[in-house]
């Protein structure tokens, strides 16, 4: 959860190398991942959106 604050905070700051940072290794759910891009796109940071539609998606 520390994680998802963190990359919410990162993504609103528009702190590219930061999300990369956080996002190494990792995988999220859909929906948590919507979210997270949804949030990008308010800012049209192209760099970011990009980042996280590379994250792998995981069930559960």
């Amino acid at each position: 959860m520390a994680n998802y604050e963190a990359l919410k905070t990162a993504i609103a700051n528009n702190e590219a190398q930061r999300i990369k940072e956080l996002l190494a290794g990792k995988s999220m759910q859909q929906l948590e991942k919507d979210y997270l891009l949804d949030l990008a796109r308010l800012d049209d940071n192209r760099t970011i959106i990009a980042l996280l539609e590379a994250v792998p998606v995981h069930k559960e």
